[in-house]
């Protein structure tokens, strides 16, 4: 026990130590936090493809709240029904690939359709990508975050996130619009659209070959499903398996985090396999309530 005790020890110490030397290489400074939402409610949209059922049924719940939609929502119809307040990119792809993925090139064109204000947060590293790319949006907004994952001893991690400096590993665009509400001063969180029904979808080939259906709430088409493959090309099953692994353990992270500071985040996803949140349930046959 002892040994043990030792070993998680220094466990923490070493995590600890690579989290700040993280953050002194990737973090471009601390981000300021926000009062923008004090005393208002948020509805994070995720792009799973239960939120088809909870834009049909509870369109006039979702409008009634600030909304943050994420990746490539915005190349849909819905996106222009339902003008989210908030916006958020994280992965690089959508940086790096524009002569490559018409679907990159149609969301940031899609971006200068934008009629209403909007605040579209992304890394701080892609700051020099992205300028040119937002020149021609006027309505458009835009807040950088720092995209760095931080582990190790609970009052370091506090820390740096609390100076924006810092986030649980950002394996799901989740986790930093998470942390993206939380900073910009919201006392309650809603999801939609994040099933994380993963583990339903996946699949090894004949071939080995790992496969990972990840269905939108939107139809991909023949690009995407590309991509996706070709992302998946050459990984392990482990190696998907620890990477939702990562996931999930990010979202007690923000769970814990969330609950010092007296933050409500409620999950109102239909079937979603996250469990670091209480789930709101649907009354049957009934749109969801702020109850």
């Amino acid at each position: 026990m002892r040994l043990e005790k030792i070993s998680g020890l220094a466990g923490k110490v070493l995590s600890s130590t690579a989290s700040l030397l993280k953050v002194a290489i990737m973090s471009r400074g601390a981000s300021p936090s926000s009062k923008e939402g004090e005393g208002k409610e948020i509805i994070i949209l995720g792009n799973g493809p239960s939120l088809r059922e909870t834009i049909e049924e509870d369109f006039d719940w979702l409008v009634t709240h600030d909304l943050m939609a994420v990746n490539f929502a915005a190349i849909t119809p819905e996106f222009f029904r339902l003008r989210p307040k908030f916006y958020i990119l994280a992965d690089n792809h959508f940086f790096n690939s524009l002569q490559s993925d018409s679907n990159v090139r149609k969301l940031w064109e899609n971006f200068k359709l934008v009629s209403w204000e909007m605040t579209l947060f992304l890394p701080s590293g892609f700051k020099h990508l992205a300028a040119p790319l937002l020149l021609n949006c006027p309505a458009i907004k835009v807040k950088y975050f720092n995209l760095t994952p931080v582990e190790g001893f609970k009052f370091l991690t506090r820390f740096l996130i609390d100076k924006g400096l810092g986030m649980p590993r950002p394996r799901n665009v989740l986790v930093p619009a998470l942390i993206v509400a939380i900073r910009s001063g919201y006392r309650k969180i809603y999801i939609c659209g994040a099933d994380h029904t993963w583990t339903k979808t996946l699949d090894v080939d004949s071939d080995n070959f790992v496969i990972s259906v990840q269905p939108h709430f939107y139809a991909d088409n023949e690009q995407e499903h590309r991509r996706v493959r070709e992302t998946y090309k050459g990984l392990r099953l482990h190696d998907v398996l620890g990477s939702m692994v990562v996931a999930f353990r990010s979202y007690w992270e923000i769970a814990d985090y969330a609950k010092r500071k007296n933050i409500s985040i409620i999950n109102a996803t239909p079937g979603s396999m996250i469990d670091a949140f209480p789930k709101m349930k649907k009354p049957e046959n009934k749109p969801f309530t702020e109850k």
